[in-house]
């Protein structure tokens, strides 16, 4: 193989905002001249934000497939598997790359029936628990672990993620499941930040004396915003700082969750919601404390670049949270559901701006190596030729 490069076909579920798009993103653009890279995906739901930019801000000719939707359906699945199968056929890949569970199974079975050499998958999240009821849980591990075991590999994205995998659904062995955490291109979110902080403090009228507070992420069920809200309002009359709270992003729950923020403004809460924001990097640099309160997580993004812009994190405990920040160093960890332990450690950030300094430039101290693109795409090679061995 050494001068023919190795072509690898990676498909991602769909070109929506989220970690798994810039991993395929920077997997695709710079793993080195021995690779050829070919990405295809499908299109973003109702409600959820399209990423193509980011594939042109990196220079990416991606195939869109609009067959490959988020929900199974007989027809567009099957459309969908004959696509690929005939871009197989065309393309000729000797490694089939798969992220995230829909283009996992399509794009999996497309590649066995196919004969590819190598076929491989990355867990960005899985849907195991908080997503589904009982039965479709079952269904889908069910599915997983017979995919996992004609896999030639599997990619989890965090130690625990591993964990999960190996010991607790029962997917894969331990031997065939190998650790690479995400990289991303974080030099931007800790460039200017000053600058950044001042327009970014103008553009949404935040005075100098208000603390921002911001969430990022999906208005869907399991990011469970309405454990944001319950804490917005038990921080109510516990202190004397300014507040104004953000709510960023779009999806299924929008409605149901602009209910609840008119709800908060009658009673004099500064709260927002701004849809999705397209440069995140500009927008963390204006916020003080950035919170995450889901039920389930694979590696979050938007923890890894809040610390990335420097600034200080209260999340809940769920997924990867603990292998991307640092407890009582770079923020809080909380359990899950709590709105009283999470509003606590919320108010020693609000109180504290000593304390928010420290936090954050010891976030940026922890990301900066562990999540960058370099690392990833350096690990990603050394396994596909260890694979294709």
């Amino acid at each position: 193989m050494s001068n023919k490069k190795i072509k690898i076909l990676r498909i991602i579920n769909r070109f929506n905002i989220g970690g798994p798009i810039y991993n395929a993103t920077f997997l695709t653009r710079f793993l080195s001249d021995e690779f050829e890279t070919l990405l295809i995906g499908g299109l973003p739901e109702k409600g959820e934000a399209d990423s193509l930019y980011i594939l042109e801000e990196y220079g990416i000719n991606a195939i869109l497939l609009p067959e490959l939707k988020r929900n199974p359906n007989v027809i567009s699945d099957t459309k969908a598997l004959k696509k690929i199968k005939e871009i197989i056929t065309e393309f000729k890949p000797d490694i089939v790359h798969t992220h995230a569970s829909k283009a996992g199974a399509i794009g999996r079975k497309a590649a066995f029936d196919m004969n590819v050499p190598v076929v491989v998958h990355t867990f960005h999240g899985h849907v195991f628990n908080s997503y589904f009821g009982k039965a479709k849980s079952e269904l889908f591990k069910l599915i997983e672990r017979k995919l996992a075991q004609k896999s030639t590999g599997i990619v989890a994205i965090s130690d625990l993620q591993k964990k999960e995998l190996v010991n607790t659904y029962k997917i894969a062995s331990e031997n065939k499941v190998n650790v690479i955490p995400l990289g991303f291109d974080l030099q931007k979110f800790n460039h200017n930040l000053s600058e950044k902080r001042k327009n970014i403090r103008k553009k949404f009228q935040i005075s100098e004396d208000q603390i921002a507070v911001a969430i990022i992420g999906r208005l869907a069920p399991v990011k469970n915003h309405s454990l944001f809200l319950k804490t917005v309002i038990k921080l109510k009359g516990k202190t004397r700082k300014k507040l104004v709270f953000f709510i960023v992003g779009d999806g299924e729950l929008r409605a149901e969750i602009t209910k609840k923020v008119n709800d908060l403004i009658k009673m004099d809460i500064d709260i927002r919601m701004t849809s999705w924001i397209r440069d995140i990097s500009q927008f963390n640099a204006g916020m003080d404390i950035i919170c995450l309160t889901s039920n389930n997580e694979g590696t979050p993004v938007s923890i890894i670049e809040a610390q990335a812009s420097q600034v200080p994190v209260v999340s809940t405990n769920v997924g990867g949270v603990t292998d991307v920040m640092i407890d009582n160093e770079t923020g809080y960890i909380v359990p899950k559901n709590n709105a009283r332990i999470f509003a606590d450690k919320l108010l020693i950030l609000i109180e504290n701006e000593a304390l928010r300094n420290e936090m954050g430039q010891k976030g940026w101290s922890f990301v900066k190596e562990r999540f960058h693109f370099e690392r990833l795409v350096k690990d990603m090679e050394n396994y596909y030729k260890e694979l294709l061995a």
